[in-house]
């Protein structure tokens, strides 16, 4: 890989740590803020079920226009948008405002500046034997985000309360409009010769809605959604719950982090060699087993330490196998918007997961539900992706 494709995929990769990385470790404030702001549970899961929903709709939109004009000036205005959302999320004005900046604006901020504007950009700029690594170098991005960002909050939250600690965070994330201009790649830049043929972006569409392994596809991923966004959101609280300390929830979701961005290297090298969507079975399989051990078992900081351990490796690990197949299946030229609807499809899933785990808890006193669920799609999951046909759909046209 060239000098320009690494500028692109370090860049892309600090991006998605400002971003999707910062963002996941916002279920650290949930407990502070209910307490200061008198709020039930179920107000922030809402608002962080609506970011998630909003970063789904508006990520196929985000792509396509990347596809047609490049990710540079889509990236910037996912930051414009992000900071104004952090800025409120640290000065609420009441839970419908709040569900408007912790929610839509932070969503939409995310969309603009996530997966499928970065990977489609590292994707174009990369040959196809190299790409599956590439992608998981980058997806690492988010892992280290998340790894780096949860101690730093839990400490601006202890030492300076969380509207501080979220003001910050908004400066912090500023920085991005200087990566951004990094990113600057268009399908016509792409220094890889994909010979791929003329086709619009209705015709993709048209022939990926076409195709079962994409749906398929599809489903399995709104899974990986729900799980990820039910640990984030709700793990920190059902610790609380378990009389262990929050710090202890900061550090799962760091350990989470920074076990992940082995488990993402790792899954984009083994794509690059083996089935993604026997990896992907498999990566589902464990997960559902991983949650089914810990739940199963007394709640201490050591279980949790070795589940955010087992859970990190799996985390996103999904991302460069999946983002991957769908560019095995139709190609690169509109893989920013394929692989969009399939994030819309995940960040379903997200909202569900963030959603129903406050609502089983207002209504229980309990997280078990959502832990029971989250085993049960882990399942699903892993039975989904296996008849997944792993090749391009136009050579599968050619041998049929």
């Amino acid at each position: 890989m060239g000098r320009k494709a690494w500028t692109v995929i370090i860049c892309g990769a600090l991006i998605l740590a400002l971003g999707m990385g910062m963002r996941q470790n916002h279920g650290l404030f949930i407990e502070p803020m209910r307490m200061d702001l008198g709020w039930q549970l179920g107000v922030f899961a809402l608002a962080l079920a609506i970011q998630n929903l909003m970063w789904g709709v508006a990520q196929p939109f985000a792509g396509a226009l990347a596809d047609k004009y490049g990710t540079m000036p889509v990236l910037m205005s996912g930051v414009f948008i992000y900071v104004l959302g952090l800025i409120g999320m640290a000065f609420p004005q009441g839970p419908l405002m709040f569900h408007m900046s912790a929610g839509v604006f932070i969503g939409l901020g995310v969309a603009a500046m996530g997966l499928p504007v970065v990977l489609g950009a590292v994707a174009r700029m990369v040959s196809e034997e190299k790409r599956s690594t590439a992608l998981g170098i980058a997806s690492m991005g988010g892992s280290f985000g998340q790894f780096l960002f949860a101690p730093v909050s839990q400490t601006l939250i202890n030492q300076y309360g969380w509207s501080f600690a979220l003001a910050c965070l908004a400066a912090i994330a500023a920085l991005g409009v200087f990566l951004a201009l990094q990113v600057n790649a268009k399908p016509a830049d792409s220094s890889v010769e994909t010979h791929e043929p003329e086709q619009t972006l209705r015709e993709a569409l048209h022939e990926a809605f076409g195709t079962n392994s994409y749906i398929l596809l599809n489903l399995g991923f709104f899974v990986c959604g729900f799980h990820i966004a039910f640990i984030v959101t709700h793990l920190p609280m059902f610790l609380s719950t378990c009389n262990i300390s929050p710090d202890v929830g900061a550090t799962a979701l760091a350990v989470i982090g920074l076990s992940n961005m082995v488990g993402t290297y790792v899954s984009g090298v083994l794509g690059g060699k083996y089935s993604k969507k026997y990896l992907l079975s498999i990566i589902y399989f464990s997960r559902a087993v991983a949650i089914l051990i810990y739940t199963l078992m007394p709640i201490t900081v050591f279980s949790t330490m070795a589940f955010s351990v087992a859970m990190g490796a799996l985390w996103l690990s999904t991302v460069p196998l999946t983002s991957g197949l769908v560019g095995v299946m139709f190609g690169t030229r509109y893989m920013s918007t394929l692989f969009a609807i399939t994030l819309f499809s995940h960040q379903v899933g997200a909202f569900f997961g963030a959603w129903l785990g406050g609502y089983f808890f207002d209504l229980t006193g309990s997280f078990q539900g959502g832990w029971l669920a989250s085993i049960a799609l882990g399942l699903f999951a892993a039975v989904v992706h296996l008849p997944i046909k792993e090749m391009s759909v136009r050579d599968r046209r050619v041998t049929a």
